[in-house]
């Protein structure tokens, strides 16, 4: 019998780059071999209105929330918002920044990001951030031309947690779903300076992944043509033909973690190094 995974939404937020807590995160739900998280990242999120939308992501795909934010009253909207969804969330640098004050005593002040250097690596880090979560998902294709990389595929085959992480090495990423009958933006095909990469899974992988949209979704979409294994097949075929034809890259991300596949990216062409 197949040994399927139970999958579980895990919310990451973080008023700095992330880093640190997608590793904490991780080494967590490594733990729990017989389920697999689906990641939602939150990077550079400082302000109140930030915060409500995220909260409202969190709403339609409840989970586990963890978050890393130095502002109190930010921190206690989070607890607060999801004590009433009934989902628990953590203050990864609560304990920490305890240990710390009881040994210490209390910090002069709260620094936003105060782990990071304010470097021009810093900065690009930044900028390529910003960059990704701007284009995340189709959006503002008019500057494909400005990224660095492109990742290309259907649904569910990890682009937006793939874009984050290689932003926070440096490298502005765009996504851009794949949706057969749909055309790709004719800026993609025109932009001469990103690596067009396109991501795929096996149709199982996919399917598997894509039943867990039913928590907290809003239903606006037709769940059995979504999960449907046929259906898929087509999905990828379609995305495995475009990316042929063009003469796109593939990189099968079903066995593989959000770093092995940034790896494999990243080893493409020596530029994103």
């Amino acid at each position: 019998m197949e040994n399927r995974k139970n999958f579980f939404h895990l919310h990451m937020i973080s008023d700095s780059t992330g880093e640190t807590l997608i590793a904490a995160g991780r080494a967590a739900a490594a733990q729990f071999q017989s389920s697999l998280a689906i990641e939602h990242v939150y990077p550079l999120i400082r302000h109140r209105r930030q915060i409500l939308a995220v909260l409202e992501s969190i709403d339609r795909e409840p989970g586990i929330v963890l978050y890393t934010i130095v502002d109190e009253e930010l921190a206690g909207l989070i607890d607060e918002r999801c004590a009433t969804m009934g989902i628990p969330s953590v203050n990864v640098l609560k304990p920490v920044l305890a240990t710390f004050q009881a040994y210490l005593g209390p910090p002069s002040r709260r620094r936003v990001g105060g782990q990071h250097a304010l470097n021009a690596d810093y900065f690009k880090r930044i900028e390529a951030l910003n960059f990704a979560m701007d284009h995340d998902d189709g959006q503002l294709p008019e500057d494909y031309d400005e990224a660095d990389l492109i990742l290309i595929g259907i649904s569910r085959t990890s682009k937006t947690p793939t874009s984050i992480y290689l932003a926070n090495r440096g490298i502005k990423t765009a996504n851009i779903p794949i949706v057969p009958g749909h055309d790709l933006p004719e800026s993609l095909y025109r932009a001469t300076r990103p690596l067009i990469v396109g991501l795929v899974a096996t149709t199982d992988r996919i399917s598997q992944v894509r039943e867990n949209r039913e928590l907290g979704t809003s239903g606006t979409y037709d769940r059995h043509q979504y999960i449907d294994r046929a259906a898929i097949n087509e999905e990828l075929k379609y995305a495995r033909a475009l990316c042929a034809r063009h003469n796109w890259p593939l990189i099968d991300v079903t066995r593989r973690s959000i770093e092995e596949t940034a790896a494999a990216i990243v080893a493409l062409r020596p530029k994103l190094r």
